[in-house]
């Protein structure tokens, strides 16, 4: 898989390393532009190489990192060898893991083929923790490190129809930071995963649901950098679950507390509207 370097000014490898995916855009985009604004040198992993190598060279310009863009398609199951083998070939080892590339499937189920479920767990879930498998041994050996994933509220939620698989792969990636807090937080790697609800982003337009999050009402938006920051500041305090935003924490508390019978119909309802019907 070819890879295409920025050449950045007086690199260093005693900077720690943050690896991000989906890093084309949005929150990914957030995400390593607070990382480098912190010293850190990143790699920005995404399938869309003109827009990596825009932001590699805003970052370089403005902080002075090394900014290392990794063309990869994580829907392929070689693509994490393929983005390691870049790394290691440069002498460098990941301090930081941002496991965020991920994309919607607004439509039924069955609406669907296989091949475009399959390619969603497989950016979404299973190469997720293909990376993370890959960053944490050196994590642990140097009893450093972080990984943080990025959920989401619907983590929470019961489920509705369209987005079949969004909710299942969102809590996934909750339980499985549970669990892998629950074994390396001791040695010194913090596990965070983040749920946003609305964020002000391109995935809806991706998703072709752009125009009916629009009408949704501006106080329950978040902006991607204060997701960001959010998602930062408790892996850096040790959380490992980070829900920014009072409206997303309030939403969390109904749909956990609540009774399901009254908030299952309410979930199903609000979801309906951004199911896509073809």
């Amino acid at each position: 898989m070819p890879f295409m370097p920025t050449t950045q000014p007086d690199r260093s490898e005693n900077r720690p390393l943050a690896l991000v995916t989906g890093a084309s855009s949005g929150i990914g985009a957030a995400f390593a532009r607070a990382y480098a604004q912190r010293g850190n040198d990143v790699v920005l992993v995404a399938r869309r190489v003109d827009r990596l190598n825009h932001l590699a060279d805003e970052l370089a310009r403005t902080h002075g990192v090394d900014a290392i863009t990794v063309p990869a398609d994580l829907s392929e199951a070689d693509a994490p060898d393929a983005i390691l083998q870049n790394i290691t070939a440069r002498g460098r080892k990941v301090d930081i893991l941002v496991n965020n590339a991920g994309f919607g499937v607004p439509q039924d189920f069955a609406r669907v083929t296989w091949e475009r479920h399959r390619d969603f767990l497989m950016v979404s879930v299973v190469n997720a923790c293909a990376l993370t498998r890959a960053v944490l041994p050196a994590m642990i050996a140097r009893r450093r490190g972080a990984v943080i994933n990025v959920s989401s509220i619907t983590a929470f939620s019961p489920g509705a129809a369209g987005h079949t698989l969004y909710p299942a792969a969102k809590s996934f990636a909750l339980k499985f930071s549970l669990s892998l807090d629950a074994e390396v937080r001791a040695q010194g790697v913090r596990v965070t995963a983040v749920c946003p609800g609305f964020t002000r982003t391109e995935f809806h337009e991706a998703s072709g649901t752009a125009a009916t999050m629009e009408q949704a009402p501006r106080r329950f938006w978040t902006s991607a950098e204060d997701v960001v920051q959010a998602a930062i500041a408790g892996n850096e305090s040790g959380k490992v679950v980070v829900i920014p935003g009072w409206h997303n924490k309030l939403a969390v508390a109904l749909m956990k507390y609540l009774p399901d019978g009254i908030a299952t119909p309410i979930i199903r309802a609000g979801a309906a509207r951004y199911r896509v019907e073809d």
